[in-house]
């Protein structure tokens, strides 16, 4: 299947991962309240730590290793089999860890109920194995499979989500919509590969598997353990803020992480034929799609965040203005480092500079959190989020440059900023002539799409962007 047409079905998945809880949250947000939706996010936010540590590596090993055995049938099934067990293991641990925790730390047994639930997500992510379904490229089934799912979730939660008290609901109901997506994987993976214990070689994955699920943890340590430890010191309604703010800031990575995730499969096979010539013609593909969108939808969401937030979450979120306006820079930041770690270091093997990059930015998020969560709760979650990913980029960028000489494309990204900045003066006329959220946003939008095309087509003559749009004749 062709990089484009998985673009498109990636993109729609992508996508549909934020757009879905944006058809709940204003809802949620209502009904729940902000110290509840604190409370959700809290536990989630811990949940989730405890799946990545279960999971370690098998989001990048396995798509990586079956990337490049999905011709070969046999070694496929070989391949399949020998890294579920590996998660086998590191599930256990993780389960055994989280109930030794439910029983002795005070606020774990707070919301025990909850905790169980997401002990039965941990437990279920295990047959997930949405790593076999993008290495063997199949982004089609995995698109349609999880917009049915979501479909019932958010009708689920119209349904059974009636007041503040229901957010206990509400978690079973999200942990529900994994188990659902689980049982159908696990049902179709049949159809490629077989799970059997016969000729199981886990010695060949083991330092992979681990040395990239490390990198993951770290990875969490600024972003998932920034909401756990801001819990503890800043209470629920802070992490309200905090998860709020960068629930609204994903979208905005969505398109091209749907693009970072259609090209590890191809950029390891790439790798495999020493095909470097495309290799590089690709990542100036990646570049180029990455900072044309980037700093209009940067300047956007800056001058409208307040509007934004009033819109979707509703009165009582004002407190996630500042966290989202600091942590939309992240888009440019985290969209250069997943060209520079997922498209190249990760597909040419060099796990020990992943690792690297990852204690760097888990050490500074750690010690800049025990500094400024404290004090400045949300935001200085925000700015711990950003500082982190800022050190990771440096350091990646310094490692892509030592192994294969490719560099940030600075003066692209100069350019680019300087196309953006009548996007700035759209967005201060926006702002002088209305007066209603709405009416703002909409036509802030529509005048910055017009000009994104008229810059991109007929300005830059950008082909990248020409050959993503429909062709006109």
């Amino acid at each position: 299947m062709k990089i484009k047409t998985n673009f498109i079905y990636s993109s729609i998945l992508t996508i549909s991962n934020f757009i879905f809880p944006f058809i709940t949250f204003p809802y949620i947000s209502r009904v729940l309240g902000v110290n509840n939706v604190g409370i959700y996010n809290w536990v989630g936010g811990i949940i989730q730590y405890f799946i990545l540590f279960s999971m370690m590596g098998i989001a990048i090993v396995g798509i990586r290793e079956v990337a490049k055995n999905k011709n070969n049938p046999v070694e496929l099934s070989k391949t399949f089999s020998s890294l579920l067990m590996l998660t086998v293991v590191t599930t256990i641990i993780a389960l055994v860890v989280l109930f030794v925790l439910m029983a002795f730390v005070p606020k774990f047994a707070e919301y025990r109920v909850m905790f169980y639930i997401g002990a039965a997500n941990v437990f279920v992510n295990l047959f997930l194995v949405e790593w076999f379904f993008k290495g063997i490229e199949n982004f089609k089934y995995i698109t349609i499979r999880s917009i049915i799912v979501k479909s019932l979730y958010v009708i689920s939660v119209f349904v059974f989500i009636r007041d503040s008290d229901d957010y206990v609901t509400y978690y079973l109901l999200t942990v529900a919509a994994v188990v659902l997506n689980a049982l159908f994987n696990w049902i179709y993976c049949r159809k490629f590969v077989h799970f059997t214990f016969k000729n199981i070689s886990l010695k060949p994955f083991i330092k992979p598997f681990m040395i990239l699920g490390i990198y993951l943890l770290f990875n969490s340590m600024y972003s998932t353990f920034n909401v756990a430890y801001l819990g503890f010191v800043g209470g629920n309604e802070e992490v309200g803020y905090y998860t709020t703010a960068t629930k609204l800031y994903g979208i905005l990575l969505a398109f091209f992480s749907a693009f970072t995730g259609v090209m590890l499969p191809r950029m390891s096979a790439l790798v495999a034929e020493n095909n470097f010539t495309e290799i590089n013609r690709l990542i100036g593909k990646s570049f180029d799609i990455l900072y044309t969108f980037c700093f209009p939808m940067i300047i956007f969401f800056m001058f409208f965040a307040p509007e934004i937030v009033g819109i979707i979450a509703g009165p009582g979120y004002e407190g996630s203005i500042l966290p989202m306006r600091i942590v939309l820079p992240l888009m440019l930041i985290i969209g250069t480092e997943e060209i520079l770690i997922i498209q190249l270091l990760m597909p040419l093997n060099k796990d020990k500079s992943i690792f690297i990059n990852s204690v760097i930015g888990a050490f500074v998020g750690v010690a800049l959190a025990i500094v400024l969560v404290k004090n400045l709760h949300s935001v200085g979650s925000a700015i711990v989020w950003v500082c982190s990913e800022l050190s990771i980029l440096i350091s990646a960028s310094f490692f892509v440059k030592k192994y294969i000489g490719i560099r940030i494309p600075y003066r692209m990204v100069f350019f680019k900023f300087l196309y953006a900045i009548p996007y700035i003066l759209i967005c201060y006329g926006v702002i002088s002539l209305f007066d209603d959220s709405i009416v703002k946003l909409a036509v802030a939008g529509v005048a910055s799409l017009l000009y994104f095309i008229i810059e991109d087509m007929y300005i830059s003559k950008n082909n990248t962007i020409k050959g993503l749009l429909p062709k006109w004749k």
